[in-house]
């Protein structure tokens, strides 16, 4: 079963801004384990700029075996490929697929975004 895992806090700040505000974390998991979220996002973000995983993974500080480990277990656990080499095999492209999942996911966040927003103004609670 595929599951959709968000957390949401209260953030309260002690520092001259006081506002209080809603906060989350979204990610898809399965079984307990990641399949895909912000970091995965962000580095397949990156394989799209660079062309290449290689590249994308230095751009993140991040090892190549770590970034392709990370790739092969998402796609492994949603069952679908989300990267293909070019045919000269000197680069790395996204398939339709994890583009379609990463727009969906985008726009999620969006949408959750203008929730927690409208939320924030709603705070039955004092603010300084």
């Amino acid at each position: 079963m595929l599951i959709l895992q968000q957390i949401c806090s209260i953030s309260f700040r002690t520092d001259v801004d006081t506002r209080m505000e809603i906060k989350h974390k979204l990610w898809l998991e399965r079984n307990g384990r990641v399949i895909f979220g912000p970091g995965r996002d962000e580095l397949l973000k990156a394989v799209e700029e660079c062309r290449s995983l290689n590249a994308a993974a230095k751009k993140l500080k991040m090892s190549y075996r770590a970034a392709w480990g990370r790739i092969k277990a998402s796609e492994e656990r949603l069952g679908m490929k989300l990267v293909e080499m070019d045919s000269v095999k000197h680069g790395m492209h996204l398939t339709d697929e994890a583009k379609e999942l990463m727009n969906w996911l985008d726009q999620l966040e969006q949408d959750i975004a203008r929730l927690l927003n409208k939320a924030n103004g709603k705070l039955p609670l004092k603010r300084s």
